[in-house]
């Protein structure tokens, strides 16, 4: 158990705008980050943080911001949990590395008895760790075909999975993840997913065409593992129609095809629940996790069915800095400040009071197509009225009036026409309010 400090911070949870959006200190700093920094490394916000705390982070200028985009989700318990804090600086001071496949420690067992304890079903599972959410994903792929012995990959529509070779392979979009980086991982299959407010299916439908994709471009019998996110990320936040996903898992067990329910963004609290696909019914074969489960720190992870974990030689799984042990530590902390603040309902709490608003203001703009999500992610679609045609120009416009008005924003979507909302599980329903009210007038503002 980790013991609590109490935070020294004294960030107020305002939104706060003292200078131009930029200022001149971030303005200085964008300056030097040119003469060093690749182009091809982005900079979606370029205000330059010098600290956060909660739901609030602060630039170097002294702007106040309301962070809705949590670092793409991975601040879900909030900036600077005092919890994880300590445990950090607590391992630090005890040993900051020995690569666990070399000279093992506690904190990496830890981590996966949660993820055994947490993850829908109660089957025998085991966890290797990992850094990112794409090593994750390289890893369920490697252990799927390992315990299938098949060589096929089937994805989905909308899909984001990562930026190494084998997850641009698996992604819907090329731009710009892939655009003229060379040849990429092989044998990925995909197949249309379900998306209600455009294709207008029931989950039994889109399954149904789904599966049709998967046996006729590749067959069942040299496919190894489907990856599905069971709520969306980059691809726009969509949430399958009802009975869409457990028809796919049904037919993957039926055919000997591993179902892999890629919770990297959706999972550790942010649905509502510990992971989206418990919302869903679901049980996955293999889930891979990242972003939210080590307070801010590097740590990700591939836990499963036992049997398709063990399939692995010894050996043929690892990497140096697979599961820290200071991101271990942090992720216990994590899970501990979850179970001790009711977290998974502090997520439902948010998901009521931003949709609720999110909702009134679709009935003001019709530029609002849709209001989606689970828990504490959020979208919504933005459309010609009247229509469903992509206004990318809209989320554009949202972002940067945000931006300009302390409000931290991440368009989402195949068609970039997707305002997500990732707020932290403990965010204030005033902050809450507060930032639908720069929407609000960010929305009555715009003139195409």
């Amino acid at each position: 158990m980790t013991t609590i400090v109490e935070s020294t911070s004294s960030i107020a949870q305002e939104r706060r705008v003292v200078t131009a959006i930029p200022g001149p200190q971030s303005q200085a700093m964008h300056a030097r980050r040119a003469k060093v920094v690749p182009p091809g490394v982005g900079a979606a916000l370029p205000v330059y943080i010098a600290e956060a705390h909660e739901s609030i982070v602060v630039d170097i200028d002294g702007n106040q911001f309301i962070d809705f985009a949590s670092g793409i989700g991975v601040t879900t318990i909030g900036h600077t949990d005092d919890a994880v804090v300590a445990a950090v600086a607590e391992q630090v001071a005890r040993f900051t590395h020995t690569c666990f496949t070399v000279t093992p420690y506690e904190g990496y067992v830890r981590v996966a008895e949660l993820l055994a304890e947490h993850t829908p079903g109660n089957h025998e599972k085991r966890t290797m760790l990992c850094n990112s959410g794409a090593e994750a994903i390289e890893n369920a792929v490697k252990i799927a075909r390992k315990f299938t012995g098949k060589n096929a990959i089937g994805v989905l529509d909308h899909a984001y999975h990562g930026r190494t070779n084998m997850t641009m392979a698996m992604n819907f979009k090329n731009s710009p993840y892939a655009t003229g980086f060379g040849s990429l991982g092989t044998s990925v299959f995909r197949a249309p997913s379900s998306y209600p407010y455009l294709d207008g299916l029931s989950g039994e439908e889109a399954a149904e065409r789904t599966i049709w994709y998967f046996e006729k471009q590749v067959g069942a019998s040299d496919l190894a593992a489907i990856f599905a996110e069971p709520i969306q990320g980059e691809g726009g936040f969509m949430v399958p129609a009802d009975g869409y996903l457990n028809r796919l898992q049904d037919w993957c067990h039926e055919n000997n095809v591993v179902f892999v329910a890629d919770e990297v963004q959706c999972g550790m609290a942010r649905s509502g629940a510990y992971f989206a696909s418990e919302t869903f019914s679901l049980v996955p074969d293999l889930i891979t996790v990242a972003k939210g489960i080590a307070g801010g720190m590097p740590l990700a992870g591939v836990v499963g069915r036992a049997d398709i974990m063990d399939a692995t030689h010894p050996g043929g799984l690892g990497g140096t800095f697979g599961g820290n042990p200071v991101s271990c530590a942090a992720s216990i902390a994590v899970f501990e400040q979850i179970e001790r603040h009711n977290l998974l309902g502090e997520a439902q709490r948010v998901e009521k009071t931003l949709m609720a608003g999110l909702r009134a203001m679709q009935e003001k703009h019709p530029m609002i197509g849709e209001v989606r999500g689970r828990g504490a992610m959020i979208a919504i679609e933005l459309v010609e009225p009247g229509t469903k045609k992509p206004d990318a120009a809209a989320v554009k416009h949202l972002v940067d009036e945000g931006f300009q008005n302390g409000l931290l924003l991440l368009n989402a979507g195949t068609n970039y026409n997707v305002l997500r909302f990732l707020p932290n599980v403990r965010m204030s329903d005033d902050l809450i309010a507060d930032a639908l009210g720069v929407l609000d007038a960010a929305c009555t503002s715009y003139r195409k």
